[in-house]
């Protein structure tokens, strides 16, 4: 069901809710009012009655041919009168004599000083009389037909004004609901043009900031990133096919040139140490890849446990001097750190030692001395590692951008390299929710300071 029906049967059941609670009060106060001033009425024709024929003596013939008369056309009054012995001294239809009094009856009106009753629908009232000094019980019953023909009436107009009431709020709500969720509809109506192909669209905000509006601006800010992230991966993509297609193609390239005609042992030799080189490239590119997707993942899915910087750091060296016995590390404690313990992180060791090794890599490579000086410090609470070599340096105008996958500098005409390393390292730290900073002095060397 949609929610502008939803919107709009509730908005009917409420309102109609209401309205019946009300109708409901109003007809109950109408049935007691009704029965109320009959019962008056019934006094009044009782004692009017009871004068006639204790005072005024009329003659009980004469009243009879009355009551006959008027009950042919209305529904008469059916008066008793009776002493405190249970005496009948009059009744205007004995024959009929719907009441049916009882000597218990009479005592309970003598004893209560009246009693009110209904007998199939007929209103039933019983009062002590008193004239000239003697004590009198009266009777009375008749049936209000016109208090029920109007109180029928006013069920039916009830009905009727209700079911008109229900229309007319069903209607009104169906509107009101229509122009509630115009802005949606306009919304959803914008959302479904916006595809892959063109996320430069955005969803048109009204002026006023309610909650749609609101809600507006957060979806946009939504496509905001989203079309971020599409350009940076259209941007990945192409960067890692250019980076594919360069060893590759060399690859082909040379293969080819070896199998057109017969060439010496050397050339053959050449050839297969440059594919070698080559294919050890892309195999470098392709662990790049996938360390740089682990360290996208959500947080929650990598798992972190207590580990001693120190100790990642002097493995990721030991490492690098297995592949390169060229490089040297200078490795200190600050006198800051007095204590072990603070050395203990909650971190993933395998992706914190890519990251460390990266910028170990990177200083020893870009140094002449193959050298970096790896320094370990506590600064309020928090643990940091420091990596300094002398090497060539950043120009300032790179140092925003190194971070950016595929990005690489002036100094790729010193270096080899794919541009993913930094980046990676860079993702990695954050992913432990550490801070990377960097400074850096052209021809000076470069500073990485991790803090934990």
């Amino acid at each position: 069901m949609r929610i502008k029906v939803r919107l709009t049967l509730w908005f009917t059941l409420l309102v109609a809710s209401i309205l019946v609670v009300f109708a409901v009060i109003i007809y109950w106060s109408s049935v007691k009012n009704r029965e109320t001033e009959f019962y008056e009425q019934l006094e009044k024709e009782a004692i009017t009655k009871a004068r006639l024929v204790l005072d005024a003596h009329v003659k009980p013939e004469t009243l009879h041919k009355i009551y006959l008369n008027n009950s042919a056309i209305i529904n008469e009054v059916e008066v008793a009168i009776y002493d405190y012995d249970f005496h009948l001294l009059y009744h205007d239809a004995e024959a009929i004599d719907r009441v049916k009094e009882t000597k218990e009856m009479i005592l309970e009106v003598i004893s209560r000083g009246s009693v009110h009753y209904m007998q199939d629908n007929w209103q039933v009232i019983g009062i002590k009389y008193s004239l000239k000094g003697k004590d009198y019980v009266i009777t009375a019953t008749a049936y209000d037909e016109y208090g029920y023909t109007k109180l029928r009436n006013l069920l039916y107009t009830i009905i009727f004004l209700i079911v008109i009431a229900l229309v007319v709020i069903y209607s009104v709500g169906l509107f009101f609901a229509n122009k509630v969720l115009a802005p949606i509809k306009k919304m959803n109506d914008e959302v479904n043009n916006i595809t892959a192909t063109n996320l430069d669209l955005r969803i048109s905000t009204e002026k006023n900031k309610d909650e749609l509006g609101a809600l507006a601006d957060t979806f946009n800010e939504m496509l905001d990133r989203l079309e971020n992230s599409f350009e940076a991966q259209k941007q990945f993509v192409s960067n890692i096919s250019h980076e594919l297609r360069t060893p590759l193609s060399a690859i082909i390239a040379e293969l080819e040139l070896a199998l057109n005609k017969e060439q010496s042992n050397e050339y053959y030799v050449q050839t297969m140490k440059n594919a070698l080189n080559d294919s050890k490239r892309i195999v470098r590119l392709s662990n790049s890849l996938l360390d740089f997707a682990k360290a996208s993942y959500d947080p929650k899915e990598i798992v972190f446990k207590s580990i001693r910087l120190d100790e990642v750091i002097l493995d990721a060296c030991q490492k690098l001097q297995k592949k390169n016995t060229s490089y040297k590390f200078n490795f200190n404690i600050d006198e800051s750190i007095d204590n072990s313990d603070v050395l203990t992180i909650s971190a993933n060791a395998y992706l914190l030692e890519v990251a460390i090794i990266n910028l170990l890599d990177n200083a020893c490579k870009f140094s002449s001395n193959n050298q970096c000086d790896i320094l370990l410090f506590s600064n309020e609470n928090r643990v940091g590692a420091q990596f300094k070599d002398q090497g060539i340096g950043i120009p300032t105008d790179e140092l925003e951008n190194i971070f950016k996958p595929f990005f690489r500098g002036k100094n790729q005409i010193y270096q080899e390299g794919n541009g993913i390393g930094l980046s990676l390292t860079h993702r990695i730290i954050l992913l432990h929710q550490a801070e990377l900073s960097v400074t850096s002095l052209v021809g000076k060397g470069t500073t990485f300071i991790i803090l934990f």
